[in-house]
């Protein structure tokens, strides 16, 4: 029989669409409100990587990644998934979202995102919550799977994600063998 550890830590990262009709700033505050102090924020820059938001959002939508600052218990997904989603509706207007919100775990070995649509790769973990493994991370990157959305299999995004993975590094070596 192995003997259960408690989980370590991850890094929360926020994945970011924005309509152009909504301000930047009241999403970064609301999203620090709900979750903590931000570690740090990208720029924005245009999504080019599908149409399919823009019946709904418009067209000009930004994308942008945020990391927070406290590391979260990664049982806690679910939850986050379920506060981003009433975050989205709170904000919309006549059911049209002007923000779009993707939470995902950083740890050593992989980002993972939350998602509320079940495919064959996702593990359901609760409130109609699935996780799925978007990149893992192997020798000196992330690499993506057949599933990852194009502007997370980035380049830009899977470096980005590489530099911040140094302080899931640090947490994952401080708290990885705590038994239960």
């Amino acid at each position: 029989m192995g003997n259960r550890y408690r989980f370590a830590r991850e890094l929360l990262v926020m994945g970011i669409l924005r309509s152009q009709d909504f301000d930047r700033a009241t999403a970064l505050e609301a999203l620090e409100k709900a979750f903590g102090p931000l570690a740090e924020a990208t720029e924005e820059e245009d999504f080019h990587w599908t149409e399919y938001y823009n019946p709904e959002m418009g067209g000009g939508i930004q994308r942008s990644y945020i990391l927070f600052r406290e590391p979260v218990d990664p049982s806690r997904l679910p939850d986050i998934k379920v506060a981003t989603n009433e975050m989205e509706d709170r904000f919309s207007i006549d059911s049209h979202r002007r923000l779009n919100l993707d939470p995902g775990l950083l740890a050593p070995g992989r980002f993972s995102l939350a998602t509320t649509k079940d495919r064959a790769h996702r593990i359901p973990l609760a409130f109609g919550i699935y996780a799925e493994l978007t990149l893992i991370y192997q020798k000196s990157g992330f690499f993506p799977l057949p599933w990852t959305y194009p502007d997370w299999a980035s380049d830009r995004t899977r470096g980005l994600l590489k530099n911040w993975r140094l302080g899931a590094v640090k947490l994952y070596k401080e708290e990885s063998n705590s038994k239960i």
